[in-house]
């Protein structure tokens, strides 16, 4: 059911600010700054705005790809450091923590976050591996952004590519596991309810900013690179159905694998059960299979139905499995490494995967830091004698020094915050005012003349109808769904307590309230530059009219005469 919203976000939100974005910058020859400065200097702040997002992305951005090498590090390793739960300091058994939930989840909560049971904790201080593997992140992208767009190309050409000869791999392994054909089929069954949820479509619409890197400045920074005569209508419509049947072509493999995942955790529940009712009616092993076991658990509860009671069989249900599949960091670092383990030759998998991850959050960078660095120089931030080398030296030791905070015991919790609240608000704001600048501001005709020049024919009805009336429509709409997603409830956050009644379950905490002041700041952090930046030069306008009345008293032809 994701795939409506998803491909109505894609046809009258994504390929049509792709096109713009692409085209505006083809044509001025300038960064996201510097472009809408020229168009009217009212609207520099848009350049700012998307500046700050990306610098706000960049920061927890590139925590994920320290944490992609730190299991990138484990995965040579045999067996898998989260096969198995490690043993307590008497070697008298497990780890009660690891016993409770799983080995995955251990090694991702326990191992490799070190997370506190709560955002706010005293003594709250930087895990040196995390430390480490964030430095080595950055290093890696400094090195293959140092010279700037002119060494891009080289990389790219791997980063680009290597991921869909992992996918493929992928793929053809997925398929041929157990119960991928139940992930397939949970996949493409909608569930139409949750059309009704207004957060599905918030989610669609920011997908779609995300995957395609619209708002951020990086797009309109690259595309003022191309040759003036270069197609841009078509590069947006390739890229965009490009970007969707990537998407689509992904989640086969990952539905196959959480199908798989599904399938074992279903088994599992059924040997338990089985072994159960084995002991307890004492009948001989291999009678009751998994096969057979809903006959002959009817069979009992007819004729010992208080004694099935007594046992607390788990109800095992492949959906129910299914419905648990998580999302996000989750989906990654605790759904397809459990997946993982269960594969023949574990690491092989595990090292092609995390491969795979780093280098798609590798490429996401390049135009993160595209999108700051264009910007600092169209604002002439440092003087023209210091290179681009030190100025991206300079902005990437800033970026590690900020999120350093992503590595502490509570670090997680505000890498969320970051992702909730420092980019998908900001950027439905950026673009709605990145279509009312092009097409009401610059204007729709010289627009259209510009594209004309460049691609050799004006824009069709689709383009017009989509730039003047249905995108900013839709985005508006999207923007009212956001707050009134945000106004409804109070903000919480999930929190990893081992002390949890119902661990290993998570517990739904409330942010304090200076937790909360700074969700809302981050979400408008980087829009204040838009109306500080119209309101500095309509000042500054209203002051040299002044000025200039000042210096002519009387200025007019028949006093002069």
């Amino acid at each position: 059911a994701f795939l409506i919203p998803y491909l109505i976000a894609l046809v009258f939100e994504g390929i049509p600010l792709l096109h713009l974005e692409l085209a505006i910058g083809q044509r001025l020859r300038r960064g996201s700054f510097g472009v809408w400065n020229s168009i009217s200097p009212y609207l520099g702040g848009v350049g700012i705005a998307s500046m700050l997002t990306s610098f706000l992305m960049m920061l927890y951005y590139n925590t994920i790809l320290a944490w992609v090498l730190w299991y990138f590090f484990h995965s040579f390793e045999e067996p898998l450091p989260w096969k198995n739960c490690p043993l307590n300091n008497n070697k008298t058994g497990f780890i009660k923590e690891c016993e409770e939930s799983t080995a995955v989840d251990y090694f991702w909560y326990r191992e490799t976050l070190n997370i506190s049971p709560e955002i706010i904790t005293s003594g709250d201080r930087q895990q040196w591996w995390l430390v480490l593997c964030l430095f080595a992140a950055w290093l890696i992208v400094y090195c293959c952004v140092l010279r700037g767009i002119e060494s891009l190309g080289k990389v790219v050409y791997f980063t680009a590519t290597f991921p869909y000869l992992v996918l493929l791999i992928l793929l053809v392994r997925g398929l041929t596991l157990p119960g991928a054909v139940h992930g397939l089929t949970y996949l493409i069954t909608p569930d139409l309810n949750v059309l009704r949820q207004p957060r599905v479509w918030l989610d669609a619409a920011t997908q779609i900013f995300f995957s395609l890197s619209l708002g951020f400045g990086g797009l309109i920074a690259f595309s003022s690179y191309n040759s003036p005569k270069n197609n841009c209508e078509v590069d947006a419509v390739t890229v965009a159905v490009i970007n969707s049947l990537t998407s689509i072509f992904a989640s086969v493999p990952i539905f196959s694998l959480l199908g798989f995942k599904a399938m074992t955790a279903y088994w599992d529940c059924l040997d338990k059960n089985i072994l159960l009712i084995s002991n307890e009616f004492e009948i001989q092993d291999g009678n009751v299979t998994r096969e057979n076991y809903f006959t002959w658990l009817d069979d009992l509860n007819a004729t010992h139905c208080d004694t099935i009671s007594a046992l607390t069989l788990k109800n095992c249900v492949l959906k129910d499995f299914l419905d648990q599949s998580t999302s996000g960091t989750g989906l990654a670092f605790i759904a397809f490494t459990e997946s993982i383990i269960r594969l023949p030759v574990s690491q092989l998998w595990a090292i092609l995967f995390f491969i795979m991850l780093f280098n798609l959050g590798l490429s996401s960078m390049f135009g993160n830091v595209e999108g700051i660095l264009t910007p600092l120089l169209d604002l002439n931030m440092f003087p023209k004698c210091v290179p681009k080398e030190i100025i991206t030296a300079i902005i990437c030791l800033v970026s590690f020094s900020i999120g350093l905070i992503f590595t502490t015991t509570s670090g997680n919790y505000w890498l969320t915050i970051f992702d909730n609240y420092g980019t998908a608000f900001p950027l439905l704001v950026i673009a709605f005012f990145e279509f009312i600048g092009v097409i009401y501001v610059y204007g729709i005709n010289k627009f259209s003349d510009d594209l004309e020049f460049m691609t050799g024919r004006r824009p069709n009805l689709y383009w017009h109808v989509s730039w003047r009336f249905i995108s900013p429509l839709l985005l508006f709409s999207v923007f009212l769904a956001f707050v009134t997603v945000q106004v409804q409830h109070h903000l919480s956050y999930e929190a990893w307590n081992p002390n949890y009644v119902e661990f290993p379950k998570k517990e739904k905490k409330e942010y304090t309230s200076w937790v909360e002041f700074i969700c809302m700041f981050l979400a408008t952090l980087p829009l204040i530059p838009i109306p500080l930046t119209a309101l500095y030069h309509l000042i500054r306008s209203k002051f040299r009219r002044d000025s200039q009345r000042a210096e002519n008293p009387v200025d007019n032809l028949a006093f002069q005469l």
